[in-house]
C-alpha cells in the first residue's frame, strides 16, 4: 500500500473515466450482455482496422483497463470531461499501437526479446519508461533504482493486484518504446545522403543571384468570359483527384435560441439584493453571510489602489476611499447587482522571503517539543539554513536548504498567508497538511495600505417563465418546420429569424461557431439527410438549437459533381494566367531591355539580390520565380514565364557562389526532412490499414 501511496502522490490523476456500460456491468451478468451485443450489426462498431471491425464492446474493455490503471495511480474512481476524452483517446492508441504499428514493426524483423526486457526494467540499460516514472524518481529528481527494487518486490505481496497491474502496463510501454526506437534507429540509418547528394545540395544553396525583374500580378478576379468544357474538366478530376480527398464534414444552418434574464428576472434580483443590505451592512461575520447569502463567497485577498480596476471600477474607486466597514450601494454591472462593505484593512508587502523548516508528521506534543527545540537552537544563533539542511523534511535539491523564497498572494503555498503580516526575523510555527513548519520571514517589501473586500453578489438568472418562453419560441420553430428544410426556411422567414451558417463541421466536434459543448449538433448532423431538420437541440441548458442540414462530405474523394465548380474556377483561372503571359509576351515583342519593357507596361523594374534556395530572403518570393531564376543565363532577357502570383521578365545581372551554407547545414536539413517523415508513420500506417473511427458516434 505504501508503494501505491508513493506512485499517487508523485504521478497524480493520470486518466479518469466512468462509462455507463462499465457501470451496467456490475448489475447485468456477462452472458446477458454477450446477447445483447450479440444482435448488434457493424453499424454499432466503434471502428475498423485492416478490415476486422472493432466492437464497441472490445472498445469498452479497453477503457476499462485504462480506467483501472488510472485508478491505481490516482486512488481515485472521480472523472471530469477532460480526463474521460483522455482515456478514451489512450485506449484507442492503444488499439492502434496492438494492431497497425507494432505488427507493421516486428514485419521488418524487429523484436525485443526476454533478456532485453530484463536489462530494460531491471538491467544495466534501464528504459526511458522508467527513468521518466515519477514514482522511480529520487529526492535528487534523478531516477532512483532502489525506489523501482522497492517496487519490483513489493508485486508479490500486494493482495488487490494493482502493483502488478500496474508493472504490466509500465513492461508494455518499454517494450512499445524499445520497438520504436530500434525502427527509428533502422529508417535513420538507411536515410544516407551520399557524397553527391551532399555537395548538390551545398552548392545549390551556396549560389546567389542579383536579379533586376518585372512582374505583372495575375487578376484576382475570375474570368467568366473564358469557356471551360465538361471533358476540361473530366480530364482534370481524372488526373488530380487525389488533390480533392477530404475528411468527413457537415455544412449546417442553425437558429439559436439564448436563454437570457427578463426584465422581470433582473428587477426580481435587484429587490433580493437590497431586502439583504441591512444585515450586510451589520453583520459580524461576513464570511458566513456570504456564504448563505451572495453568488460568490468572501474573496479572502488583499488588494491594492488600481489593482481592482480591470475587474471592478468601481469597486476599485470604493475600496481606497472608504473607511473599515464602510458599505457601497447597491449597483449593477452587466446583469449582476453587487454591493460591497470594507472587511479588513492591512499595511501588508507585496512580496515576503520565506524560509521554513518542515518537520515529520507525529503527535503534536511530540512536534511542538522538537519545534521549540531547534526555534531555541537558532535563537541562540545556529545558523538557519544549517539546522534545515539537517532537520527538514523538505530536501530539494534545487533550492539552498529552508529556503521556498519570495511569496506573492497569487503564489501562495496554503496556510503560508501568515507570513505577509509575521514581523521578519521572527520565528513561528505553523501546522499544515505536510506537517510542522519552523517558519522565518527574511525580508519583505515595504508595506502599504491594502483592502480585502466583502462583496455581496445576486445575478440575474433567467426564472421558469423566461425560461419556458424562450422554449417555446424554439419549439414553435421546430414542429412548424416539421423536420424539412424547406419548411424551416419558410418558417424562420415568417419569424423574422435569421439561420447563421456553419461549415465543415467534423465529426465529434465539441464546438460550434464558438458555442462549446455542442457535440450532440455534431452527433445529429453525422446521423441526419440533407435537409433534415432538428428537434430542439440544448445546450448547457442555456441554449436551444434548431439545425437543418444543408450539405454533406463523406470521407475520400469526392464525386465529379461535388467539385466541378471548383475545378471549373481552377481551369478558368490557369487560362486567365495563360492569356496574361500571352498578352505581356505579345506587347514586349522585339523589346530588349527591361526599362523599355516596364514603360509599355506602366510599370518599373524592381531588384533583389542575393535570390538563392537557401537564403532566407529568398523564402519570401514565389518559389516558381526562384527556379527559374535558378537555371537562368546571367546577363540574358527571360520571359515573359508564369510563376504563382503573376508573369515575370527578368535579367540575373551576377551571380555568386559563396560558403555560408555548410556540410552541417546540408546533413542538419536532412534530418529535419527525416524527422517529418518520422512522424508521418503513423498516419501512413493507419491509411494502408484502411483504419476507420466512429468513436464520435459513442463517445
Amino acid at each position: 500500500m505504501a508503494v501505491l501511496e508513493k506512485i499517487r502522490v508523485k504521478m497524480g490523476v493520470f486518466i479518469t473515466a466512468i462509462i455507463g456500460l462499465a457501470l451496467l456491468s456490475f448489475i447485468i451478468d456477462a452472458d446477458t450482455l454477450q446477447s445483447a451485443f450479440s444482435v448488434f450489426s457493424s453499424k454499432y462498431d466503434v471502428g475498423e482496422m485492416k478490415g476486422k471491425a472493432i466492437s464497441y464492446q472490445d472498445f469498452q474493455k479497453r477503457i476499462d483497463y485504462f480506467n483501472r490503471i488510472n485508478q491505481i495511480v490516482s486512488g481515485s474512481a472521480s472523472i471530469d470531461e477532460q480526463t474521460s476524452e483522455m482515456i478514451i483517446r489512450s485506449a484507442w492508441q492503444d488499439l492502434l499501437s496492438d494492431n497497425v504499428i507494432i505488427p507493421f514493426i516486428e514485419s521488418a524483423g524487429i523484436a525485443v526479446g526476454d533478456e532485453e526486457m530484463f536489462d530494460l526494467s531491471q538491467g544495466k540499460n534501464i528504459s526511458q519508461v522508467l527513468a521518466r516514472e515519477q514514482a522511480f524518481v529520487g529526492e535528487n529528481g534523478m531516477f532512483d533504482r532502489n525506489l523501482l527494487v522497492q517496487f519490483i518486490k513489493a508485486i508479490p505481496m500486494d493482495e488487490s493486484g494493482n502493483l502488478a497491474t500496474y508493472w504490466d502496463y509500465l513492461e508494455k510501454n518499454m517494450k512499445v518504446d524499445q520497438l520504436v526506437g530500434k525502427y527509428v534507429t533502422l529508417l535513420a540509418k538507411s536515410n544516407i545522403q551520399n557524397p553527391v547528394e551532399l555537395r548538390r545540395s551545398i552548392e545549390d544553396n551556396n549560389i546567389t543571384s542579383d536579379v533586376s525583374f518585372i512582374v505583372q500580378p495575375y487578376s484576382f478576379a475570375e474570368d467568366t468570359s473564358i469557356v471551360v468544357s465538361k471533358q476540361e474538366v473530366r480530364d482534370y478530376y481524372n488526373k488530380h483527384k487525389h488533390n480533392f480527398d477530404q475528411p468527413a464534414s457537415r455544412d449546417l444552418e442553425y437558429v439559436l435560441f439564448e436563454v437570457v434574464p427578463s426584465m422581470e428576472d433582473i428587477n426580481a434580483a435587484e429587490d433580493d439584493i437590497e431586502k439583504l443590505m441591512e444585515e450586510f451592512s451589520t453583520s459580524d461575520n461576513l464570511r458566513l453571510f456570504l456564504a448563505r447569502n451572495s453568488d460568490k463567497p468572501l474573496d479572502t485577498y488583499y488588494y491594492k489602489a488600481g489593482e481592482l480596476a480591470s475587474k471592478s471600477p468601481v469597486l476599485d474607486s470604493f475600496a481606497f476611499k472608504a473607511k473599515y466597514s464602510d458599505v457601497l450601494p447597491v449597483f449593477k454591472e452587466g446583469n449582476t447587482f453587487k454591493s460591497a462593505r470594507i472587511n479588513s484593512i492591512k499595511q501588508m508587502p507585496d512580496s515576503v522571503f520565506v524560509q521554513h523548516i518542515l518537520l515529520p508528521n507525529q503527535d503534536k506534543a511530540t512536534a511542538k517539543k522538537g519545534a521549540d527545540s531547534l526555534i531555541a537552537l537558532i535563537e541562540k544563533g545556529a545558523d538557519f539554513t544549517q539546522v534545515a539542511a539537517e532537520n527538514s523534511l523538505d530536501k530539494n535539491p534545487n533550492t539552498i536548504p529552508g529556503e521556498i523564497g519570495w511569496l506573492t498572494q497569487s503564489a501562495m503555498i496554503p496556510g503560508f498567508d501568515t507570513c505577509f503580516v509575521a514581523t521578519p526575523g521572527k520565528l513561528f510555527t505553523h501546522e499544515t497538511q505536510y506537517g510542522l513548519h519552523i517558519i522565518k520571514v527574511k525580508e519583505r517589501t515595504k508595506p502599504i495600505s491594502k483592502v480585502q473586500l466583502a462583496v455581496l453578489e445576486k445575478a440575474a438568472v433567467a426564472g421558469r417563465e423566461t425560461y419556458q418562453g424562450f422554449y417555446a419560441k424554439a419549439n414553435e420553430l421546430a414542429s412548424r418546420s416539421e423536420g424539412k428544410i424547406e419548411k424551416f426556411n419558410e418558417v424562420t422567414k415568417e419569424m423574422n429569424i435569421y439561420p447563421m451558417p456553419a461549415y465543415n463541421i467534423a465529426e465529434g466536434a465539441k464546438s460550434i461557431a464558438n458555442y462549446p459543448n455542442t457535440r450532440e449538433i455534431a452527433r445529429w448532423a453525422y446521423e441526419a439527410k440533407v435537409g433534415d431538420v432538428s428537434q430542439i437541440i440544448s445546450v448547457d441548458n442555456k441554449y436551444f438549437f434548431i439545425v437543418s442540414l444543408t450539405k454533406v462530405r463523406e470521407k475520400g474523394i469526392p464525386a465529379l459533381a461535388d467539385v466541378e465548380k471548383d475545378i471549373a474556377s481552377i481551369l478558368r483561372r490557369d487560362k486567365s494566367n495563360e492569356k496574361l503571359v500571352a498578352s505581356v509576351k505579345e506587347k514586349t515583342a522585339g523589346l530588349t531591355s527591361l526599362e523599355a519593357i516596364a514603360e509599355v507596361l506602366g510599370t518599373t523594374v524592381s531588384k533583389q539580390t542575393g535570390v538563392s534556395f537557401g537564403a532566407p530572403g529568398s523564402q519570401q518570393f514565389d518559389p516558381k520565380f526562384i527556379g527559374f531564376v535558378a537555371g537562368a543565363t546571367p546577363n540574358t532577357l527571360v520571359g515573359p514565364v508564369a510563376g504563382n502570383i503573376g508573369a515575370y521578365i527578368f535579367t540575373v545581372d551576377s551571380r555568386e557562389t559563396g560558403a555560408f551554407f555548410t556540410e552541417d547545414d546540408a546533413k542538419a536539413r536532412a534530418n529535419q526532412v527525416f524527422g517529418y517523415q518520422v512522424q508521418m508513420i503513423p498516419t501512413i500506417l493507419e491509411k494502408a490499414a484502411k483504419v476507420v473511427d466512429n468513436r464520435a458516434k459513442f463517445f
